[in-house]
């Protein structure tokens, strides 16, 4: 089993802002120096959005402290779930297993200690389908002593996974009809939040572009798991009007952050769903929360148009 550290992968677009913050907090993380990182620069979309661009890739140039640097930059357009298919792809060629990072997620400093320590826990664990550094603000039940649990769904704010996991997804979701025209597979589907099975079919009909519904199926058809740290090792600080992907009120991401600094985890010694904690993130996901966080953005889009 390899022990080596994962690599990390960063992809990023215009935001040189949020960018900077990224690549600060991972700097400023245990085994940064020792860590390869691969950044993926997307194309300009627009013309208006090159000099964005421009800024980003002259800042990427100059970062140094990590083991190594790989700037990708692509002369075209490629969109994030294209962007992060064949970037995570290319660098699952040459390592056995990968962190991924957007340029929006601020990074606690034993972000790296706890992915890699996640990583080579369960590697030869088939069932276990992803690594998340990311959690949503659940309840703690009373002498729970992990540092982190298993849920049905991944979520895509820093997280990671191998290689043998990620060859196996089939992106063209080729079970799609069997599964549409079943109720039961829909209701099973939506156990991992109730905007899965509505936003996958967005994905097959071409109103959407994204690569995380098509993993998240993959991992629903085969029963994988997600391990998930009980205080977040990642927050995302890209909600605000130049984001391209991120919508929602930031209230309801809002997670209990990771203050401990602690730099060895008592990860779970059973491989299964923890029910309390899916049950709390069940909650967080339904039709009602998610209808109060549409309304909370409406509001703050609102306030915006009124200040611009």
């Amino acid at each position: 089993m390899e022990t080596l550290l994962a690599p990390v992968v960063i992809f990023t677009y215009k935001r040189l802002d949020t960018l900077k913050k990224a690549i600060d907090s991972l700097l400023q993380c245990s085994l940064a120096n020792d860590t390869a990182v691969y950044i993926y620069s997307d194309g300009a979309k627009h013309a208006a959005d090159k000099p964005l661009v421009d800024n980003v890739r002259h800042y990427l140039g100059g970062i140094k402290g990590f083991k190594s640097k790989e700037l990708i930059f692509s002369d075209s357009n490629n969109g994030l779930a294209n962007s992060i298919i064949n970037g995570v792809s290319d660098v699952l060629t040459k390592h056995s297993k990968v962190i991924v990072l957007e340029d929006d997620l601020i990074l606690r400093p034993n972000f790296l200690l706890y992915m890699n320590a996640a990583l080579n826990r369960y590697e030869a664990s088939q069932r276990v389908f992803s690594i998340s550094g990311y959690s949503f603000n659940l309840p703690v039940p009373p002498g729970f002593t992990d540092d982190a649990y298993f849920l049905n769904r991944g979520w895509s704010w820093g997280w990671a996974t191998w290689r043998d996991r990620w060859e196996a997804v089939d992106w063209q979701v080729k079970n799609y009809d069997t599964f549409k025209n079943s109720p039961a597979a829909k209701r099973a589907f939506n156990k991992g939040g109730s905007d899965l099975t509505a936003m996958l079919e967005k994905q097959m009909t071409n109103k959407v572009d994204s690569w995380a519904i098509r993993w998240s199926f993959h991992q629903f058809n085969i029963q994988g798991l997600t391990l998930c740290p009980v205080y977040s090792k990642v927050l995302n600080v890209g909600f605000d009007e130049l984001a391209t992907h991120t919508t929602g009120s930031v209230t309801r991401y809002l997670p209990k952050l990771d203050e401990s600094l602690k730099e060895d985890f008592n990860l779970p010694a059973r491989i299964e769903i923890n029910q309390h904690f899916q049950n709390a993130f069940q909650r967080k996901m339904n039709i009602a929360s998610r209808v109060r966080s549409k309304l909370a953005s409406v509001k703050i889009n609102i306030l915006r148009y009124f200040k611009a």
